[in-house]
């Protein structure tokens, strides 16, 4: 999910370090003071596209009238102004109120916001030699821009005063949440310390926003320079006419007339894999996407892995934490390292047991395949998994992926599926908005209408794979809703589908119409936030905001649901009901393999950030130390590789640092509250508006933890997640 990893820098700079508050405080006396007034400085000069809110509806960004060349012009100017409002607060000679201090803090940084939460989307999605330049240069800015902000100790220290007196300040829950949360994050961000570790903070974390940013753009480098020339059509075997020839244009744009160009996607398993025949071609598909940022080639990440991980160890240490882990895991509702562990561990070996079986019965089909054709047999490897897997689909439920298909044209699963869901439980409505101006010529922009038929937010829909655009699917923030500021939520959701050749359908695959479901299941809780300040405008833990797009999943073969828009592309005629009967039978197929490649990410990312600072190995023993972790973790099953190796894991060098586990625990809630859903009547409004209140409108407002016993009544277990992933039996 998730805001790009960027943009998690834009809302630490822009967000996190500037805060809107509410009026608590009437009735804490103040003193004036004696000094004479100083005449106000002079105003920092800008007029760019950013120095005021967009006049579109709901300052949807001008994108029309936004150059690469506004942005250095924007942030300059932003962080200037920025650091005057702070300084303002921190130098008022007035005691601290909460209205003057926390309040201010809220309303501070407009402009900074504004350019960075444009910009830093915008290289997510479609970056350009220009836009990654600018990364590059402003990283370390930003980084020092915010120390300068939750370093200074003038303004921790009114922070301190308030928190200090929180208990006779007279705040309501909301005011004092945040300011404990203020609090806490300038101590968790070393505003305690002495000055000689300021410094030393400040070091680290401007060494850490440049690596963070090389790494990234070694990762988008890698995956276009590992893109797979293909020479001879009949290799492509088992593709559609449709992939041929977008693998054809694909090569046409590189210059490689007559060829063919598989485009690679960030994860360890690669699209093309389920279907080609040709075993040399998907073994080299595999060996490509695995060697990603290994290499010893100018992307290689190896070394600024090393780098980032005894950086993060380090300021942990000095934050008071023995590892990076720990730091991170105070923050989340899992509380600490040793109750990620307990977990991961409890599913693991239940999760890799059933691989082992599902592996079984790919060995036999092989087996018997093999024997059939006179050929001599093979071992089940990694890039065999996804083809195999679909040949024993199609023998146990008599179906594959190439049946389902032309049902799923992408705008009829969007509008009919996904907006018709979400329809039937929330009473949204959803108009396209052509008038509206895009950074791409294809994406797609709606305005949202709420239950009573008010404009309620926009929504924009970005689905296709391309060069200038970083893996995986994600959805992120354009406009945060807040009643502070008067603010409505614009978001948007990013895919990475591969695009047709011209003229030609999008038809998607049951996982990315799952996907689809999954990040409007962000859009969602983006939309219904109603929170007053900013700060808490999608602002809760890592291991709690996959909660709400993973209960949206259920939706996808909800029957009602599917069968509006399980439609042939071409004739309009319903998916027939055995076919509709078999995807709902095939929900649990290949779950061991799901399960166990993304528990063995998540626990080598706890493994790396569980190291303490002088155990951790320098760029030579990376991989090394990686293929260790897998194997002590009981990950040893070659057929099943990781989700994500260390070198391309862009999760946990960004937002996801120590905090992969967030997908598997969010998924708890998730079964429990898709179990409540169904007990009480599943698809009704009263449901969705109960959802919408006590899960997607607080934010975080409200601790997470009690968000669900809020919905429910009762705590949440983890047989409900046993049972969804097929792993209670084990």
């Amino acid at each position: 999910m998730t805001r790009p990893i960027a943009c998690a820098l834009a809302l630490a700079v822009a967000t996190v370090l500037a805060t809107p508050a509410s009026p608590a405080l009437a009735a804490q006396k103040t003193v004036q003071s004696k000094k004479k007034p100083e005449a106000p400085m002079p105003a920092i000069a800008y007029s760019g596209p950013f120095a005021a809110p967009s006049p579109l509806p709901m300052h949807y960004p001008q994108f029309d009238k936004i150059k690469d060349s506004d942005f250095a012009p924007a942030f300059d100017a932003g962080m200037a102004i920025q650091l005057r409002e702070m300084a303002a607060i921190a130098d008022n000679p007035a005691p601290p109120t909460f209205e003057n201090t926390i309040v201010a803090m809220e309303k501070s940084g407009q402009v900074l916001n504004r350019a960075t939460s444009v910009f830093f989307n915008l290289v997510a999605t479609d970056k350009n030699d220009a836009r990654e330049k600018l990364e590059t240069e402003y990283a370390p800015k930003f980084s020092a821009h915010a120390d300068a902000i939750a370093l200074n100790p003038k303004l921790f220290a009114r922070i301190k005063t308030l928190y200090d007196a929180r208990d006779s300040l007279g705040l309501d829950a909301v005011d004092r949440r945040l300011l404990e949360k203020r609090y806490q994050d300038f101590v968790r961000a070393g505003a305690a310390l002495d000055e000689t570790q300021k410094a030393r903070i400040r070091a680290i974390n401007t060494e850490l926003a440049t690596l963070n940013t090389r790494f990234d753009q070694n990762v988008l480098a890698e995956v276009n320079d590992s893109a797979v020339v293909v020479d001879d059509r009949a290799q492509l075997a088992g593709m559609s006419e449709e992939q041929i020839a977008a693998a054809a244009e694909a090569a046409k744009a590189r210059n490689l007339p007559g060829k063919y160009v598989i485009a690679l996607l960030n994860t360890t398993g690669q699209p093309a894999e389920a279907q080609l025949q040709d075993r040399a071609l998907r073994q080299r598909i595999f060996n490509a996407s695995v060697a990603r940022g290994s290499r010893g080639n100018q992307w290689d990440n190896t070394g600024v892995v090393a780098q980032v991980l005894k950086l993060r160890a380090e300021r942990a240490r000095l934050l008071g934490y023995d590892t990076y882990a720990n730091y991170v895991l105070a923050d989340e509702t899992a509380g600490n390292q040793d109750n990620v562990n307990a977990m991961l561990r409890q599913l693991a070996p239940k999760a890799v047991a059933n691989a082992r079986r599902e592996g079984a019965d790919l060995q036999a089909m092989i087996d018997a395949e093999q024997k059939a054709a006179g050929h001599p047999g093979f071992s089940l490897q990694p890039w065999d998994w996804a083809y195999y897997s679909e040949k024993v689909r199609k023998a146990k439920f008599s179906f594959d992926e190439s049946q389902l298909k032309p049902y799923f044209e992408m705008r009829n699963v969007l509008e009919n599926g996904v907006f018709y869901a979400a329809n039937r439980l929330y009473g949204l409505t959803f108009k396209e908005r052509t008038d509206l101006p895009k950074y791409r010529a294809d994406t797609w922009t709606y305005e949202v209408f709420d239950r009573d038929g008010k404009p309620l937010a926009i929504f924009i829909w970005d689905p296709y794979a391309r060069a200038s655009k970083r893996g995986g699917a994600w959805m992120n923030t354009y406009i945060a809703q807040s009643k502070l500021l008067g603010e409505q939520p614009v978001v948007a959701n990013h895919l990475n589908i591969p695009k047709p050749s011209e003229g030609k359908p999008t038809l998607l695959t049951w996982d990315e119409v799952t996907t689809a479901f999954h990040e409007f299941g962000h859009a969602l809780h983006g939309f219904f936030q109603d929170v007053r300040y900013p700060y808490f405008s999608m602002n809760v833990p890592r291991d709690f905001v996959e909660y709400p797009s993973q209960v949206n999943e259920m939706w996808a073969d909800w029957p009602e649901v599917l069968a509006h828009y399980a439609k042939h592309y071409q004739t309009g005629a319903p998916m027939p009901k055995e076919l509709l009967d078999k995807v709902i039978a095939a929900s649990k197929f290949n779950q061991g393999f799901a399960t166990t490649e993304y528990l063995a990410a998540a626990m080598l990312d706890q493994r790396w950030h569980q190291l303490p600072l002088e155990q951790i190995p320098d760029a030579s023993g990376v991989m090394a130390f990686e293929a260790s972790a897998l194997k002590a973790d009981g990950f040893d099953y070659a057929p099943v590789p990781p989700r994500y190796r260390t070198p391309y894991f862009s999760h946990i060098m960004g937002g996801y640092a120590a905090g992969y586990y967030a997908y598997i625990w969010s998924e708890v809630l998730a079964a429990n509250t898709s179990k409540w859903i169904r007990d009480h009547g599943g698809l009704t409004r009263e449901n969705g508006d109960r959802v919408r209140e006590k899960v997607l409108a607080p934010g975080g407002e409200i601790a997470p933890d009690r968000l669900f016993p809020n919905l429910a009544g009762y705590e949440a277990k983890i047989e409900p997640l046993l049972e969804q992933r097929g792993l209670d039996s084990n």
